[in-house]
């Protein structure tokens, strides 16, 4: 199949020669030919012509969830790669969130084969420990020859510090990526929400930033001792922005992400009890959200991620202190980054990463394969029910304005419009 796109604008700050110039990219086969000026389209190509065509590398989100297999009814495999791909994904790391959890090379197989087909591509995460219950470790070598690109437990801390000094030792055998929450169980106790002013006028029991930075404090101790890659996902606090920036500096093998709603929303957003809001780390307060954006521009939060966690409805129309941690992210991924940074430095964000991964990091180019994101980055709307493509809707996004909008996407000679 051909693609011709025609005057799409080309946002790639790494390709100084074609960054920010409006050019025409044809597409054979899944590669591109020939990118120039003004290319006339052969008979039966398909021809991308939009207004304001922006076009970019192929954008990355290093954590998701869905539910495929045990949860369908919150997010099936299929339906999640679609959804990622109508949000300008072409690469998403899935988090092992399903029941039973992955934790055997076999379980690896399976995800993999259930993305197959699609045209994003699904890259999974094996856990750290059997079932993801922190006692035993799993089969880490057998899932990394399976297709595992790192190991994670999810939102379950490793409480024995003794477990994840193991696991940071014998990774290093295959160069393995090892996970750990950084949450103190103990520390944080029945706590749901951010302790601070706003869970005491609300009367819900809080989670400290103590809870975050001791555990990270630990994981980095454990790091120096050990060697190893690790990495920190969600971190939610200045505090914690502090410690890895200092661990960096020693040159310990550290990366971390933060999500996106906490750059976004911060626990002010608490007062009507609206469950959508109710997330893990939870929503700090301001002068948090503020330490994660500049540690985002300094380079200390290596990259962003939706945090992508569908949830149905029953688990989210209750008491809030019964309602399951989550929202779903990327629908909205695009759009509010595009508000918080400029449009570099939002691509920048939505493209890097998969180097930490093993993965190889597309390129804009002729003679290289086509793996492209295609959007308008202008206009502004109201997020709605109805832009919504996941099969739960638990969006904190709701009814917020974004600024961008996802044209679709090519990878793997497919195309998502």
């Amino acid at each position: 199949m051909d693609i011709l796109l025609k005057s799409a604008k080309i946002v790639d700050p790494s390709n100084k020669g074609l960054h920010l110039k409006k050019r025409d990219i044809l597409i054979k086969n899944g590669k591109i030919e020939r990118i120039a000026g003004d290319i006339t389209a052969a008979k039966k190509s398909k021809i991308i012509d939009y207004k304001n065509l922006h076009v970019s590398i192929g954008w990355f989100d290093s954590g998701v969830s869905f539910g495929e297999p045990g949860y369908e009814e919150r997010e099936t495999i299929s339906n999640g790669l679609l959804t990622a791909g109508k949000s300008g994904f072409t690469d998403v790391v899935l988090n092992p969130s399903s029941n039973p959890v992955p934790d055997s090379s076999s379980d690896i197989i399976f995800l993999k084969n259930a993305a197959n087909k699609e045209v994003t591509q699904l890259h999974p995460l094996g856990n750290v420990t059997v079932q993801g219950k922190g006692e035993h470790l799993a089969e880490l070598f057998d899932m990394k020859n399976a297709g595992a690109v790192g190991f994670s437990d999810a939102k379950n801390p490793i409480g024995n510090p003794n477990l994840l000094k193991i696991a940071l030792q014998y990774s290093q055998n295959f160069d393995g990526l090892v996970y750990s929450f950084p949450m103190d169980e103990k520390i944080a106790g029945k706590g749901i929400v951010n302790e601070g002013a706003m869970s005491t006028q609300l009367g819900l029991k809080g989670i400290p930033p103590l809870a975050e930075e001791l555990q990270i404090a630990r994981d980095l101790f454990i790091l120096e001792y050990t060697g190893g890659k690790l990495h920190i996902p969600t971190i939610s606090t200045a505090g914690a922005v502090k410690l890895i920036a200092a661990a960096k500096k020693k040159g310990l093998d550290v990366s971390c992400s933060v999500a996106i709603h906490n750059l976004w929303f911060t626990d002010d957003k608490l007062t009507d009890f609206d469950t959508n809001f109710k997330t893990m780390p939870p929503l700090r307060e301001k002068n948090d959200v503020v330490a994660l954006k500049k540690g985002l521009e300094k380079g200390t939060i290596d990259f962003v991620t939706t945090d992508h966690t569908p949830m149905d409805i029953e688990q989210k129309r209750i008491e809030f202190d019964n309602a399951a941690y989550g929202t779903i992210g990327l629908e909205s991924a695009f759009g509010i980054l595009n508000q918080l940074f400029d449009l570099e430095t939002t691509i920048t964000l939505l493209t890097k990463g998969r180097e930490r991964y093993g993965l190889a990091c597309p390129t804009l180019q002729e003679g290289q394969q086509a793996n492209l994101t295609l959007f308008e980055p202008s206009k502004a709307y109201t997020l709605e029910m109805e832009n919504l493509n996941s099969t739960s809707v638990n969006s904190a996004f709701l009814q917020t304005t974004l600024k961008g909008s996802i044209y679709g996407i090519i990878r793997n000679n497919k195309v998502i419009i």
